[in-house]
């Protein structure tokens, strides 16, 4: 169950993401799922290093620092897929 609620998250984070991103993003859908999944994970890391690991209630600097995290992997991770798609359109030329 833990995997489904991760992909879940992922997929929501990467669309938070990419809708607060500026301009279009080009990465496919599952990849921007996957992203989404980096940054949960990276931003719960911040979390636990920060402080805010567990707290009563909602989470909510957890929240924010997952999608920040979210927001920074995804437009890295986009500038990365159309530089490597860029290349194999070269290629292929």
């Amino acid at each position: 169950m833990g995997w489904l609620w991760a992909i879940i998250v992922g997929f929501v984070l990467g669309l938070l993401a990419k809708a607060i991103l500026p301009g279009k993003q080009h990465s496919p859908l599952w990849l921007t799922t996957i992203f989404g999944i980096i940054g949960g994970i990276v931003g719960n890391a911040i979390a636990r290093a920060v402080g805010i690991e567990a707290t009563k209630g909602i989470d909510w600097g957890r929240h924010a620092l997952q999608l920040g995290a979210a927001i920074v992997i995804v437009f890295l991770g986009d500038m990365l897929y159309m530089a490597m798609r860029g290349n194999k359109r070269r290629q292929r030329a």
